[in-house]
């Protein structure tokens, strides 16, 4: 019997899958962050390789043939120092081959794909959209940052939930859900704001100050109200979902060159209103295209191990 070994490292967890070379589950770890451009090199090889020992628990790891880690910023592992911490702390771990480091968006498109070739949507507080050949990155679109790009993410739904908020707000009204829901979120319960005199322009004024004072990518803890509010039948919501869905198929359908559609990002996961008006945009402009949704990052790190033995 072969095993494969994937990883998925971030910011906040590491979780490692053991499984056979047709994918079925061997073993399964999770511990805390591993990505060294969050956490100190040697915290991060702790938690990372505390991951792939519980995996392997129970395990036979000498029949680990090869071993995939996804993380951002692959590059970084050109790094000796990086590398070889790794490299010291897989092996004490009991991983007998080398871990190749791969980009989180490789691992996205094969965690919702069997195929080598296809094109991955990712829509979490960032947007982007690759083609994948070979099961490596091809071309891209968008992916440029909040102060450039990143259409229809997170990021970009939660500042149009604020400007919108803060449009009504300096129009007197206050009937939207989704005004409501922002309102709050960002000044706290306002009852006068229910009252008679209803909102005054010095309640839209504190509004605008309110976001200005905190880091620009905080806007995008306003992206679930959104859905929230979409969800509720708000007509402002709606309107921005199917805004961002236009944003997000503009970016696949600019580098989908046939095969699968693979959706993935913490927006795309969690999100009904905009996962559904993605998958109807998609439907209309790319006919006959398969769509699906990502599974998890390590599983996704497991078939590529797998592919690279077969």
């Amino acid at each position: 019997m072969t095993y494969v070994l994937g990883l998925d490292v971030g910011g906040t967890a590491s979780r490692a899958l053991l499984t056979t070379l047709d994918g079925a589950r061997v073993g399964f770890g999770r511990a805390g962050a591993g990505n060294p451009v969050a956490v100190p090199l040697a915290d991060a090889v702790t938690q990372v390789c505390a991951a792939a020992r519980d995996a392997l628990s129970g395990a036979d790891g000498t029949r680990i043939r090869a071993a995939v880690m996804g993380i951002a910023g692959a590059g970084r592992f050109t790094d000796p120092a990086i590398a070889a911490a790794f490299a010291a702390g897989f092996a004490q771990a009991g991983v007998p081959v080398a871990v190749r480091p791969v980009g989180d968006v490789d691992v996205a498109y094969a965690a919702g794909s069997t195929v080598p070739d296809g094109t991955v949507l990712i829509c979490g507080t960032g947007a982007i959209a690759a083609r994948i050949e070979g099961w490596e990155l091809g071309s891209t679109a968008d992916g440029l940052g909040w102060l450039l790009g990143d259409l229809g993410s997170g990021f970009w739904l939660g500042r149009a939930a604020a400007t919108t908020a803060a449009r009504e707000l300096y129009a007197g009204r206050f009937d939207s859900p989704l005004v409501r829901r922002v309102t709050a979120a960002l000044l706290g319960a306002r009852p006068d704001l229910d009252g008679p005199r209803g909102p005054v322009r010095q309640d839209a004024d504190d509004l605008v100050n309110a976001v200005h004072e905190q880091p620009p990518r905080a806007l995008a803890r306003l992206a679930p109200l959104v859905t929230e509010a979409a969800e509720a039948g708000d007509r402002l919501a709606l309107s921005l979902v199917d805004d961002a869905a236009r944003h997000l198929v503009d970016s696949a359908c600019e580098v989908h060159a046939g095969g699968p559609v693979v959706l993935a990002g913490s927006v795309l996961r969690h999100s009904a209103p905009v996962r559904d008006a993605v998958r109807t945009l998609l439907a209309q402009r790319l006919p006959g295209t398969s769509v699906t949704l990502a599974g998890p990052g390590e599983l996704g790190a497991a078939r590529l191990a797998a592919a690279t033995l077969t």
